[in-house]
């Protein structure tokens, strides 16, 4: 049960990490609304890294954010973080592999490989808050903005790549759990096997070294 367990949290973290680079290499975190607005032929979206526009005839002019520090901050930040849930889930990866019991990489025995996936397990947990917070911040800002009265500029609504983003979160800390439960399973299983098998050999022992004396007891 506990290697089925571990091999489901390994697949659902491959899958986050997967997921996450296909959020952040999405274009459409953010998309032009048509509500209340009177240009309706031209649609404007935009990620962390460009904005673009497309015309009616599907013809869309892009253009990369130039300079990182007249970036707004919520972008600035959200690009570090979604580029520190890339690596650490790419270090989680490595190290879950490390620690699969169906794997021979790394150390043989069953109580380091459950260390090993432990680590992996919490990496992988770590990665996926880290998504979850930079895509919750990034929504956050679209929103406030949209339901500003004040705000001048073009209103947006939340694009697919933040769902994406959301949904690899999601399976990166349910896989990391996964696999810190199959961890701590298997070691409570060899822990209890472990004791029980000491106590009865001291059971017999105790037996034997007590037999003798009785039977000489028996004959005075």
């Amino acid at each position: 049960m506990s290697t089925a367990l571990e091999l489901s949290g390994f697949l659902l973290c491959i899958a986050c990490w997967l997921l996450t680079g296909v959020s952040l290499s999405n274009d459409y975190w953010k998309v032009s609304s048509y509500a209340g607005s009177a240009n309706i032929f031209n649609k404007q979206y935009e990620n962390l890294w460009m904005a673009c526009v497309e015309d009616s005839t599907s013809v869309k002019n892009c253009r990369d954010f130039m300079s990182m520090m007249t970036l707004p901050a919520y972008i600035q930040g959200c690009r570090a973080l979604m580029i520190i849930s890339l690596v650490l889930g790419l270090v989680a990866v490595i190290v879950s592999m490390m620690g699969l019991k169906c794997t021979k990489i790394g150390s043989s025995s069953e109580q380091a490989k459950g260390k090993i996936a432990l680590v992996g397990g919490s990496l992988f947990i770590t990665a996926g808050l880290t998504c979850l917070v930079a895509t919750s911040w990034y929504a956050s800002q679209v929103v406030k903005e949209f339901y500003d009265p004040f705000y001048g500029g073009t209103k947006f609504e939340l694009g697919a790549g933040l769902y994406i983003g959301w949904g690899g979160a999601c399976l990166g800390i349910l896989g990391g759990a996964f696999l810190c439960c199959s961890c701590r399973r298997g070691t409570t299983v060899s822990k209890r096997g472990y004791d029980y098998s000491i106590a009865g050999q001291n059971a017999q022992k105790i037996y034997k070294t007590s037999q003798p004396s009785e039977v000489s007891k028996a004959y005075v």
